[in-house]
This record gives C-alpha cells, sequence and structure tokens, in this order.
C-alpha cells in the first residue's frame, strides 16, 4: 500500500490541507475535524484504495483503515502541517461541539498507550496463571521481575498520560511528564506517612491534602489540560534567549503547586466519583448492563463514540486491579463473530464467505471489529440485529456472573489472560458467556441470511 498516494488522495477530496482543522488516529481510524465538512466528497474519500468506510458523527470526520493507521497518520501529517495549517493537534476546532471535543481528546490522549496497557495486562494474567499452576513461586526473583513488568504502566500512568496529553493540548510532552513524575516521586508520597490518603501537609502555609496518585488517569489529564494554556501563554511572551530556562522553571514551580493543592484532588475525587456511579449501576443491575453495554457496544463503535468509555474501564483497572465493563465488549466482539460465522456456513456467494472468514479470523486475533461492522453489518440490518442479541444475551449472563478483567484489553482469542485472576470460576463464566453470545448471534446470522445473499 501506497500510504503516501493514498494521504495525498484523501487530502485532495476533503477539501485540502486547509479545510483540517484537527487530526488525529485511534486503533483503527483516520479521526478529522474539518472546517468545513460540505468540502468533503464522502463517496470519493471511500472508493480510495484502503478507505474502509467514513463516518462523520459526533463532530468528527471519520475514516476507518484498519490496524494500519498509523502508518497514513505518518504520511498524512507531515502534507498538513507542511501547509502551515494544523500547528499542534489542540488547534481550535471551529466547526466542533464540545461534546466531540471531548470525545476527539480522549481518543488522541489514550490512543497511543493502549497497546501498553493491553500487552501489560496480558503478561499480568500469564503470571497469575502461573503461579496458580505451580510454574512459578510468588517469593521468587522470577515472580517479582515479571511482576514489575506487567504492572510498571499503570504505576507510572500518570507520566505516559502527561505526554500524550501534552500532544493533545499543545503544551512540551517533556515538561508534562516530569509535572507527572513529581506526583509520584517517592519523597512526595513519603509525604502521607502511614496515613495515607487525606494526609494534610502545607505548602507556603497553604493546606495541602495528600494523595496517591499512582495508576490514577483524571488529575493528570486535568493538570495538563490546565498546563496547556500556561505554556502558550509563557511561549509567546518569553524571549527566545530565555525559553530554554524561564519556560521549564516557571512551568514546574507553577504547575507541581497547583497539582497537587487544588487539580489533583478534585481530579482524583471526580474521577472516584464517575467510577463509583458506573460500579454502582453495575452492582444493582449488572445484568441489565451486560445488556446494554454487551448489545449496545457495536453501537458505540460505529458511532466512534466508544472511547469515552474507556477511561472509566482503565480507572477501574489502575485503581481496583479489575473491570466488570471490558468483559461486556468481549461479549460484542465475539457476537460479531458468531454472526460471521452463522453467515459463513449459510451463504453460497464465494465472496461473503470470504469476508465472512476473514472478518472471524481478524477479531478472534487482533479484536478489531470495524471492517466486519461497516462491511457486514452496518449493511445488513438483520445481521446487525444479530449480532446486537447476541451481544446482550452473553453480556447478561457476564453480568448475572459477576465476570471482571484483571487488565484493559480488547475483546479477542489473544486476550483471555485477563480473565485469569484468583478465582478459578471467573475464567469458566467468561468462557460461558463469550461463548454463549457467539452460539446466538450465530444461529440467528444463519436465520436472518438467504442462500443467495451477496457481499453490497
Amino acid at each position: 500500500m501506497d500510504y503516501k498516494a493514498m494521504a495525498k488522495s484523501i487530502l485532495e477530496n476533503i477539501g485540502g490541507p486547509e479545510n483540517v482543522a484537527n487530526m488525529t488516529h485511534c486503533a483503527t481510524r483516520l479521526r478529522l475535524t474539518l472546517k468545513d465538512t460540505s468540502k468533503a466528497d464522502d463517496q470519493a474519500v471511500e472508493n480510495i484504495d484502503g478507505v474502509i468506510n467514513v463516518i462523520n458523527k459526533a463532530g468528527q470526520y471519520q475514516l476507518l483503515i484498519g490496524t494500519e493507521v498509523g502508518k497514513l497518520y505518518d504520511e498524512f501529517e507531515p502534507l498538513v502541517k507542511g501547509e502551515g495549517n494544523v500547528e499542534r493537534t489542540d488547534t481550535k476546532e471551529a466547526s466542533g461541539s464540545i461534546i466531540s471535543n471531548i470525545f476527539s481528546a480522549v481518543s488522541a490522549i489514550f490512543a497511543p498507550i493502549l497497546p501498553a496497557l493491553a500487552g501489560s495486562g496480558i503478561l499480568r494474567g500469564l503470571l497469575i496463571l502461573c503461579v496458580q499452576l505451580g510454574l512459578i513461586s510468588e517469593d521468587s526473583g522470577t515472580y517479582s521481575i515479571i511482576f514489575v513488568a506487567s504492572m510498571s504502566v499503570f504505576y507510572f500512568l500518570p507520566v505516559l498520560l502527561a505526554f500524550t496529553s501534552a500532544r493533545r493540548f499543545g503544551a512540551s510532552p517533556y515538561i508534562s511528564a516530569l509535572i507527572g513524575a513529581a506526583l509520584i516521586n517517592p519523597d512526595f508520597i513519603g509525604l502521607m506517612g502511614n496515613a495515607g490518603n487525606g494526609a494534610t501537609t502545607e505548602f507556603f502555609g497553604i493546606p495541602v491534602v495528600l494523595m496517591n496518585y499512582n495508576s490514577t488517569v483524571v488529575p493528570i489529564i486535568l493538570s495538563i489540560w490546565a498546563f496547556s494554556y500556561l505554556y502558550k501563554f509563557l511561549d509567546a511572551k518569553v524571549p527566545e534567549t530565555l525559553k530554554l530556562v524561564v519556560i521549564p522553571l516557571v512551568s514546574l514551580a507553577v504547575m507541581v503547586p497547583l497539582t497537587v493543592i487544588v487539580i489533583g484532588p478534585v481530579g482524583v475525587y471526580s474521577g472516584e466519583a464517575v467510577a463509583n456511579v458506573v460500579n454502582w449501576l453495575i452492582e444493582r443491575s449488572s445484568v441489565l448492563t451486560g445488556v446494554l453495554v454487551g448489545g449496545g457496544w457495536s453501537i458505540l463503535v460505529s458511532l466512534g463514540i466508544h472511547w469515552a468509555v474507556n477511561p472509566i474501564m482503565i480507572n477501574n483497572v489502575s485503581t481496583y486491579g479489575f473491570d466488570y465493563i471490558v468483559p461486556f465488549t468481549f461479549a460484542c466482539n465475539f457476537a460479531v463473530i458468531g454472526t460471521t460465522i452463522g453467515v459463513y456456513f449459510k451463504a453460497k456467494d464465494k465472496r461473503l464467505r470470504s469476508f465472512a472468514l476473514t472478518g472471524l479470523v481478524t477479531i478472534a486475533l487482533s479484536a478489531i471489529i470495524e471492517a466486519t461492522l461497516f462491511g457486514l453489518l452496518v449493511k445488513n440490518k438483520k445481521l446487525f440485529l444479530a449480532q446486537i442479541i447476541g451481544g446482550a444475551v452473553g453480556g447478561a449472563y457476564l453480568g448475572l456472573m459477576k465476570v471482571v478483567t484483571n487488565a484493559f484489553v480488547f475483546g479477542s482469542v489473544t486476550t483471555f489472560p485477563a480473565f485469569v485472576g484468583e478465582k478459578s470460576s471467573n475464567f469458566i463464566q467468561a468462557m460461558i458467556g463469550l461463548l454463549i453470545s457467539m452460539v446466538v448471534s450465530a444461529v440467528l446470522a444463519f436465520i436472518f441470511t438467504n442462500k443467495d445473499e451477496k457481499l453490497a
């Protein structure tokens, strides 16, 4: 695939570089905010080789590319920035609503670290499994080394999020990373003594409520968002000859105290409040939550707004060590797999059967459902309904059994170790729930598919 030629073709059909107000990408999509969406020729863009689908939702112009989207973005970004139209990814989005801007920010902040989170989560699950099988002792150096390797991404999450947040909001990534690092510095954590969260100290007479910020999500994002305004102000006002020293000096002197005094505690409590509300709803009616998330996740994915839920799942895993919502997303993915199975065994058209089989393998190995979602389900309402019902039924079972994952991962066969925990029944119940999702959607898809059905 010639990604440079592809990027040029996309730009030509969306109104040129000057029409791009903001750009980013997630795991499978190139996400653009256009100044004038009427200048984009949706059909022409969709006809470009390598573009699977075009979605203009939630204030974003989204191009479904697949797992190679990063390669396209690497070619696309310099073509746009070379014209001087987009200096930073935080460029004001004239046509974007507040909600669309939030979705865009969440996507840009979390997308770069998702592989690290997923890989670490799987490694953690495999370590737990090895301990349960007696292959590794918890008292051994081997256990400690692998444990550190699998858990460091969560401990240092504020540093990683500081870096990605800075790139999204237009601040210095390296100064931002230092702000995040200051929050988990052993000397700062040591101020809490044995009291833990809620211990107090003072800063020039100002009382400071101390919190443990390792593994937290919200505080550092809010901090770097606030820092971006200070950074831009300093960048504009400080002479070039003094920037090297003055900007980092003032930034650290202002932002670290401001974060630990005001932003940090607000972020911790607000993040915990949101997570507690979601978890309370799950505890009150886990079955209903499983139905809604398991059945509706594919709808959120089709609209490109599923990213809004990801921080809640990540926060649960980093704070509590487990999450209830991730299993429901597995139910959705395995319902999509089931739908492809039903289509494969019922349809006679070779292209349709080949597409269904390719989708099955792709989802089972990489958890990427978009190609099948847009290439098959969205175009066939009966099959989409089969997938939704399968996901809802499987999600209901997972909710009833209170199945959890120990990591934030995407639902596929390769990420099954995320279900391994101290309770062996958790893994077994997860497999039953996912099998239910797959079988129900497969049976319904088989019923809903005509033998002479063709790939639209």
